[in-house]
């Protein structure tokens, strides 16, 4: 086990000479052309424009007309992104064809605390309508979070804690939306208040859908041909309702030097999760379509949904300094009850419960002659534990403590990235403890040419300590239709990788390039055994350890074709590309490439864009995965200010126009239930 002290003295002793390895003298103007600050993965903030990491932004003007989804679904799509699509309550984000515990999802730079990594069917316990902001960090050299974000970070960052005063003393936001293919509905609202030095915020959201839409029957051509059925006339996949309330409310000191505050936070959401019902179905039945259409009316009593609802306290901090080596120190601290309790019908099946605190310190470093960063400590105490039919994995008392540093030094043509992580995990069950020490650490250098250009090439070597369920589970998990069996002797997880990036933005054009190559040492895999499970009937599969490599990119462009004023017109292009393979075979459910092109107008009282994005088809397969075939869908979007103070927006989507057949390669249950047919979503949103 490495020492407490030891950590303490690697990681200071990096910061140590990063606050004074630099020349006293005045840092050349930098040309930064675009200056949308990114935090996540470099705390003392780094533009967008001027970044090793691979990063994606949905602001606040993004947020106010995006559709009422999971964070999965509203994500999907970004380049290198896709989404777990598992079902309109359950989706989470996969990066560069990564997912579950290697894709770490943040309210605010915090883990959520709660067993969305643990199933694809769980969903995660934050709903994007309560972000200000989402940023999407895609690739490993993530240090500041550890080795959960070995393939990247979705950091959901709201306002429930303010870090500043209300404008005009009060401020907020009143939103709501329909859609066509689920009947959905949902309403939201924020409000900020001054009191002197305190300020006060309120949230509040709800979202209803329905059952949704499909172009086709349910289940794919080749489930059925496998199957030996045909297809039926059903245009609706069943047990996909949602219905979610969540509200919120907290408060700040602020002053002249920092702020500190707190906030609580209450989710409530059940949705329905389609296939689960056919493991309770007889085994003698027909394969016409007389007997789907059965199926189809009895999904409602036999259906299993899940009911989620977590509790969560927060506080925050920052301190600013007039003079030393630190301009900032940094407090981020939570706490959280979760509960999850699967239905199956009207009982009650299998609960999960996630109960737990995680904390992080950070230490700002003064900017000197160029040279910045951070270091700080996390620290992370959660218990896990599952009763019921389905609880596979055993309480687990999970510990963490992490110490890192991230070091920046940019002299305007040339600079330098360089990190270090210390980590330590211990888990404790029933079936065994297991201690991980861990070490990872990044460093690039990047250079600019001329004023347009950044070049930069990272190399990263990350470690991730197993999961409670790569080391615990054993039996029955109807949601990946496997019977589970966990490895108490894996070892860590270990990512050696480069990347190289390219940024260019000048006039009208504007593009960015990520490449990598990844090679994994011990890559934790859930591979089939070709045995059967005596009681429920599933396939057995073990958690084992083989070499693996990732490689890909991740392209983005556009081009503004006329401008006027406030007026203009954009080509917009992006495409991405994975390939990942194990010395056992194709990695599972990896994205097939796909590619965007669109056509925005952005005007002061009217904005329009139309979008054509094309998902090429999957045939690089695991066992138990079947090929998805290739997909276009196109949509057209709009919105109108109507008023001259600009608050008021009307917006409106039209989806998926053609009622393409879409399935999501990387989702468990793509072959039956496809992605939602033709739609028109409208809303309103009003910030006052």
């Amino acid at each position: 086990m490495i020492s407490h002290r030891a950590l303490l003295l690697a990681v200071v002793g990096c910061t140590a000479v990063g606050g004074t390895a630099a020349a006293q003298t005045p840092p050349r103007e930098r040309a930064i052309i675009v200056d949308d600050v990114i935090v996540t993965g470099a705390p003392f903030g780094v533009t967008d424009r001027a970044s090793l990491l691979a990063v994606a932004v949905l602001d606040e003007e993004d947020l106010a007309v995006a559709p009422a989804a999971t964070l999965g679904d509203l994500v999907n799509g970004l380049p290198g992104v896709r989404s777990t699509n598992f079902a309109p309550g359950a989706s989470r984000p996969v990066i560069r064809g990564l997912s579950g515990p290697r894709v770490q999802v943040l309210t605010n730079g915090l883990g959520l605390i709660d067993a969305s990594s643990v199933s694809p069917d769980h969903q995660v316990a934050v709903d994007p309508a309560e972000a200000r902001r989402i940023e999407i960090v895609r690739g490993p050299s993530t240090l500041v979070f550890g080795g959960s974000a070995i393939g990247g970070v979705v950091n959901i960052i709201d306002d429930r804690i303010p870090t500043e005063p209300a404008e005009g003393g009060l401020d907020g936001h009143l939103s709501a939306q329909t859609s066509t293919v689920d009947d959905g509905t949902s309403f939201g609202g924020r409000l900020k208040a001054n009191a002197g030095p305190l300020v006060f915020t309120a949230d509040a959201f709800t979202r209803s859908a329905s059952d949704y839409d499909v172009p086709v029957f349910p289940e794919s051509r080749r489930q059925l041909e496998a199957e030996g059925e045909e297809a039926g006339d059903e245009r609706t996949v069943e047990n996909t309702f949602v219905d979610l309330d969540q509200y919120g409310a907290g408060v700040s000191w602020i002053g002249s030097r920092g702020y500190l505050g707190l906030s609580v936070k209450h989710v409530e959401t059940t949705y329905g999760v389609p296939g689960h019902e056919h493991e309770h179905e007889d085994e003698d039945h027909d394969d016409g379509d007389e007997d789907h259409e059965d199926e189809d009316h009895d999904h409602a009593e036999e259906g299993v949904s899940i009911g989620l609802e977590q509790t969560r306290y927060d506080l925050r901090g920052e301190l600013t300094f007039d003079a030393g080596p630190f301009s900032a120190a940094r407090l981020s601290a939570g706490w959280a009850d979760y509960e999850h309790t699967e239905f199956e019908g009207d009982e009650v099946g299998t609960r999960f419960f996630s109960e737990g605190q995680e904390g992080r310190l950070e230490l700002i470093q003064r900017e000197r002659n160029g040279w910045q960063g951070v270091v700080g400590l996390q620290l992370l105490e959660r218990t896990f534990d599952a009763v019921g039919d389905e609880a596979y994995v055993p309480r687990t008392e999970i510990s963490e403590q992490g110490l890192y540093t991230v070091q920046r030094f940019d002299r305007g043509g040339v600079g330098f990235e360089g990190g270090l992580r210390l980590d330590e995990r211990s888990l404790e069950s029933v079936a065994a403890d297991r201690d991980f020490s861990n070490v990872s650490a990044s460093a690039g250098a990047f250079f600019r040419p001329s004023e347009p250009l950044f070049l930069g090439l990272s190399v990263a070597r990350n470690e991730r300590a197993p999961s409670e369920v790569e080391l615990f589970a054993q039996g029955a998990h109807v949601a990946t239709g496997a019977s589970e069996v966990g490895d108490v002797d894996l070892d860590s997880e270990i990512a050696t990788s480069i990347e190289a990036t390219l940024h260019f933005a000048s006039g009208p054009l504007e593009f960015d390039l990520h490449a990598y190559h990844a090679d994994y040492d011990g890559f934790i895999d859930l591979r089939p055994t070709g045995l059967e499970d005596a009681d429920s009937g599933l396939p057995i599969f073990e958690y084992v350890q083989t070499d693996a490599q990732f490689r890909g990119f991740e392209a983005e462009a556009d081009y503004r074709l006329w401008e006027s004023g406030q007026r203009s017109l954009t080509l917009t292009g992006a495409a991405d590309w994975v390939r990942a393979s194990t010395d056992l075979g194709p990695a599972a459910r990896i994205p097939p490439w796909s590619a965007t092109a669109g056509l925005e107008w952005v005007s002061r009282r009217f904005d329009a864009g139309l979008e054509v994005r094309h998902v090429g088809e999957q045939d690089r397969t695991a066992g138990f995965e079947l090929p998805t075939d290739s997909y276009t869908l196109v949509s057209l979007k709009g919105a109108i200010r109507p008023f001259a103070d600009r608050n008021v927006t009307v917006f409106a989507e039209a989806s998926n126009l053609t009622d393409e057949e879409a399935r999501e390669h990387a989702s468990f249950q793509k072959d039956i239930a496809p992605m939602p047919g033709r739609s028109l979503r409208a809303g309103v949103t009003w910030r006052f």
